[in-house]
């Protein structure tokens, strides 16, 4: 008797489906200006989010900063922020391969959270989040190097008009190449970094 119920347990456990992994992971970013929810988008990005979520649950962004206030040139309240890690060796992960948009299906609108990188494929824990939309940002057909565009992997559900005070911090007049007049005088920091309910 024993024998058959472990037997029709065992087959009832087979049978059951596998529990889905969650298709959106929610993230609070705690910082100096306030708090800010993404909802990662584990189904369409998962190299790009699962990285970003690494770096969360390892602990890697508590006590980084947002460090860059990109204003739209004739617009400045549109652009986009950068945080991170900030080439700190000792709170990076490996880089990661990218995800473009022409194969996610993710576009640059507006509250959109993306990787930061030089080349594709050199991600790794720094990132940008939009305000308005950038579709110059998206993969171009076919596109390498430059055209392949940046991999976008979440959205802002909350918190919008955090970012949107962090892209009117003050910024150093000075810089070279594209962050001339970009870099925050007093940065902004993320505090804490976790996953949300």
């Amino acid at each position: 008797m024993i024998r058959r119920l472990l037997l029709i347990g065992l087959a009832l456990l087979i049978a059951a489906p596998a529990a889905a992994a969650p298709s959106k992971i929610r993230v609070s970013l705690k910082t100096s200006e306030g708090v800010i929810v993404i909802a990662l988008d584990m189904k369409h990005a998962p190299i790009t989010a699962g990285n970003f979520l690494a770096y969360v649950d390892q602990k890697k962004l508590d006590g980084t900063s947002f460090y860059r206030a990109a204003r739209a040139v004739g617009n400045p309240k549109r652009g986009f922020i950068q945080g991170g890690v900030h080439r700190d060796a000792r709170r990076s992960l490996p880089p990661i391969a990218h995800e473009p948009t022409s194969k996610t299906e993710l576009r640059h609108l507006d509250g959109t959270i993306s990787m930061a990188r030089r080349e594709p494929g050199t991600a790794m824990g720094e990132f940008f989040i939009l305000v308005g939309a950038a579709p110059s940002m998206d993969a171009q057909p076919g596109g390498k190097g430059d055209t392949a565009g940046y991999a976008a992997f979440g959205q802002v559900v909350s918190g919008m008009p955090v970012v949107r005070r962090i892209l009117a911090a003050r910024t150093w007049p000075q810089g070279s190449g594209a962050m001339k007049g970009q870099l925050i005088k007093q940065q902004i920091r993320i505090i804490e970094a976790k996953r949300a309910g």
